[in-house]
């Protein structure tokens, strides 16, 4: 069964706008957790601007389900998640400025600093999970490191989606069975939605584990989060 995790990005968003602890994002995670998410994922990026580094060190303790730290792995950032020790820390190759992430890892270029930081995780007992794009090369690579799982950047699908939906899904069906192939779990996440995610679900219904934060919490504005969460479920039967 596919898990849904949710990124809680956008609700740390909110409260920041105006200072305080309004909404609160531990009541926030606990209660998507309690209606039925199967994990929380959180982005902390350096300049704090939504996610703060407290706020993970906060959630750790409290959290029931899979906890998932995605991030680019500067030496804070690999500080952080060594003490918290989550399930799985996702690997993204995020510029320090960048609005959201927006590309996968070349995994040939980095590959040595990969290997080094894959490693470096598991000996601290925490999956790791390659955010990557549907290039061959970078699966095949990904795999080399000792990775556990690589998560497919769906941007491309999602953007393409209402054009072709066969022609977006093409190359990522084929990259998630070469993943599956090489023996590695395959994760997805960026721009999936209540619209986008069935299909994308019913062509790679192996996918171990999707990421939803903008779409989601977007949606909950309307259906409210409980509902909205049970929605999403649904995608993924």
């Amino acid at each position: 069964m596919t898990k849904l995790s949710v990124n809680i990005n956008k609700v740390a968003t909110i409260r920041n706008a105006r200072g305080g602890n309004m909404p609160n994002v531990c009541q926030v995670a606990l209660d998507c957790e309690k209606f039925g998410a199967d994990g929380i994922t959180v982005h902390p990026r350096p300049d704090e601007r939504h996610i703060r580094y407290s706020d993970v060190r906060e959630l750790s303790p409290l959290l029931k389900t899979e906890f998932n730290i995605e991030g680019n792995p500067t030496p804070e950032f690999v500080k952080l998640v060594k003490s918290v020790k989550p399930n799985q820390v996702t690997l993204v190759p995020d510029a320090h400025d960048a609005i959201t992430s927006n590309a996968g890892w070349d995994t040939v270029k980095n590959f040595d600093f990969l290997k080094d930081i894959v490693a470096d995780f598991h000996s601290a007992g925490i999956r790791v999970s390659l955010f990557v794009d549907t290039g061959l090369i970078n699966i095949e690579y990904a795999a080399r490191t000792g990775t556990d799982r690589v998560e497919l950047y769906t941007e491309p699908y999602a953007d393409m989606y209402p054009v072709n939906r066969e022609m977006s899904i093409a190359p990522f069906v084929e990259a998630a069975k070469l993943a599956r192939k090489l023996g590695l779990g395959v994760n997805a996440g960026h721009d999936l939605s209540l619209e986008n995610l069935s299909y994308f679900h019913s062509l790679i219904p192996w996918i171990d584990e999707v990421s939803i934060g903008h779409a989601l919490i977007s949606d909950a504005l309307y259906f409210g989060l409980k509902e909205t969460i049970k929605l999403y479920k649904k995608q993924l039967i």
